[in-house]
């Protein structure tokens, strides 16, 4: 039984080890400058000390909208993809639909400016 857990077990193993490295090799190369703005705890683009109750830009929340719209739909050309052979055309064609669909309604937002950042 644990022989088929094997693989998945073999692949979060080299994932954290690849990830670790990664992070080691980094803080090992990188320069350390630290900056007291940087080292700030509001690094998001608003002044730390104003009033509570300032007004957001709505551009913030639509593009955090979008980007888990399409995120989460194109997170289904994946099991598609591994099921391709076995739902044959209809499978195929019900995608590109699909993808159709998705696809307008990004072309639509692009026209309406959605995405531009002043």
């Amino acid at each position: 039984m644990l022989e088929n857990y094997f693989p998945v077990l073999m692949f979060i193993a080299v994932g954290l080890a690849v990830g670790g490295s990664l992070l080691a090799v980094g803080r090992l190369v990188a320069p350390h400058r630290p900056d007291p703005r940087k080292n700030s705890p509001y690094e998001c683009g608003f002044e730390a000390f104003e009033d509570a109750r300032m007004k957001f830009d709505v551009r913030y929340y639509l593009v955090a909208i979008l980007f888990i719209l399409f995120d989460l739909e194109i997170a289904f050309l994946f099991p598609w993809a591994v099921v391709l052979p076995d739902i044959g055309f209809f499978g195929y064609a019900a995608m590109m639909i699909f993808l159709a669909i998705l696809v307008v309604g990004f072309v639509y937002e692009w026209k309406k400016g959605a995405l531009e950042w002043e």
